[in-house]
C-alpha cells in the first residue's frame, strides 16, 4: 500500500496522528526530488495535525496549522503526479473532517 492510500485510510477512520506519520516518509523523499509534491504533501501533513490539535483541545494551534494546509491545498489540483487523484481524495475527505472538527 502506497503512503497516500494508507493515508486516506488513515484519516477516513480518523486516525490523524497516524496520518501524518505515514505520509511524513513520503514527504522527506519527495523533498529531494519534487518540491512541489512536497510541499503538497506538507500540506496534507499539517492538515491532520491540526485535526489532531483541535481534538487535544488545542484550538489556536489547530487553527493556525490549518492556515498552513491552506497554504499549500491549491498545489492539489495543479500538480503533476501520478497521484493527483489521490490528493483529491484526500482532499475531500479533510474537508469533511473540517466540517466536523474545526468549522465555526
Amino acid at each position: 500500500m502506497l503512503p497516500i492510500d494508507q493515508y486516506i485510510e488513515d484519516v477516513k477512520n480518523e486516525r490523524f496522528i497516524e496520518a501524518h506519520e505515514v505520509l511524513e516518509s513520503s514527504w522527506k523523499e519527495l523533498k529531494k526530488m519534487n518540491i512541489e509534491e512536497a510541499n503538497l504533501q506538507k500540506g496534507l501533513i499539517n492538515a491532520t495535525t491540526a485535526i489532531a490539535l483541535k481534538l487535544k483541545g488545542k484550538e489556536n494551534g489547530a487553527y493556525m496549522v490549518w492556515e498552513t494546509y491552506l497554504k499549500y491545498k491549491s498545489l492539489i489540483g495543479s500538480v503533476e503526479s501520478d497521484l493527483s487523484e489521490k490528493y483529491k481524495i484526500a482532499e475531500k475527505i479533510l474537508k469533511e473532517k473540517y466540517n466536523k472538527y474545526l468549522k465555526k
